[in-house]
């Protein structure tokens, strides 16, 4: 679980249920580069796989089109881990299941245990909106259910607990630099988590709406996850639709797009058209945990 100040803790008990899954992750391990390092060109069948968009679609399906400017474009363009295909965590050292992953996006996960799964999905979704310069719709709720503003952060407003009660107070200069906004993420990946974070999302009722950005979300018992739609296609002659999911996961490590497990010939895409559970490489999800940010 993620480490709280000591003060902390007795306000925000409720974490323990809102993390990740507990996931025995032999992370003290070091794979060797020979085992793990694949090639983006060999292993994927793509020519050169330098964003999201880039991951090809099967035969009969085109990408649905999507608004300049929106959350939905922002996640299709984003790049791609070039280096290598290796999962590292926060601390440096590798994933110890590398099996998971298609490709890696090229985003950092920070130097703390804290970036897990539904922190992984709310930086996207920040990153995206601090990007498009809007601030004010930049906030998540604490698992207290108070909410975090980034504008009230970027103003020089910190948190503080007083009789188990959150307050912010003005002590610091105002500052809307990136490496502030990368703090404010570092308290939002603290005090939220999937409990937070799914009460804040609206339900998808039917999955054939699936949309761009969608989160498959389960707040568990004691655990949970979250994975994210990046992108999603539709079949030109049924109108089936597939995507494709990325995450983070416990410890803290790089978002990755997720293979299928279950259809090693449409990996890393995932059809809408599956009976019973959705099976990913860590993680299986139901179809009514679909859900949906509000714009």
């Amino acid at each position: 679980m993620k480490k709280l100040n000591i003060s902390l803790i007795k306000y925000f008990i409720v974490i323990l249920i809102a993390g990740c899954n507990n996931y025995s992750d032999t992370s003290s391990q070091n794979i060797s580069v020979n085992q793990t390092g694949i090639s983006l060109q060999t292993e994927n069948n793509d020519t050169l796989l330098k964003f999201v968009k880039s991951i090809s679609v099967p035969d009969a399906y085109e990408r649905i089109p999507v608004i300049a400017n929106s959350f939905a474009e922002y996640l299709r363009n984003l790049s791609l881990k070039q280096k290598d295909n290796i999962v590292y965590l926060y601390n440096g050292k590798q994933k110890a299941n590398q099996e998971a992953q298609y490709v890696i996006l090229k985003i950092d996960v920070g130097n703390r245990d804290l970036q897990q799964c539904a922190d992984a999905v709310m930086r996207l979704r920040a990153e995206y909106l601090y990007q498009q310069k809007k601030y004010d719709k930049i906030h998540f709720n604490f698992t207290s259910g108070d909410t975090a503003k980034y504008l009230k952060y970027a103003q020089g407003y910190r948190v503080s607990i007083s009789n188990n009660k959150v307050f912010w107070n003005l002590s610091a200069k105002p500052d809307s630099s990136y490496k502030t906004f990368r703090k404010y993420l570092n308290l939002i990946f603290t005090y939220c988590g999937t409990y937070s974070l799914n009460k804040e999302l609206i339900k998808v009722n039917n999955i054939n709406d699936i949309k761009i950005g969608d989160v498959f979300i389960q707040t568990g018992n004691p655990y949970g996850h979250a994975i994210i739609v990046m992108d999603v296609a539709v079949n030109k002659n049924t109108n089936e639709k597939i995507y494709i999911l990325a995450q983070s996961y416990m410890p803290a490590q790089e978002i990755h797009i997720l293979k299928n497990p279950v259809n090693n010939n449409l990996s890393p895409w995932y059809s809408v058209k599956f009976e019973g559970d959705l099976e990913t490489p860590e993680w299986t999800f139901k179809k009514q945990n679909l859900k949906r940010f509000v714009d």
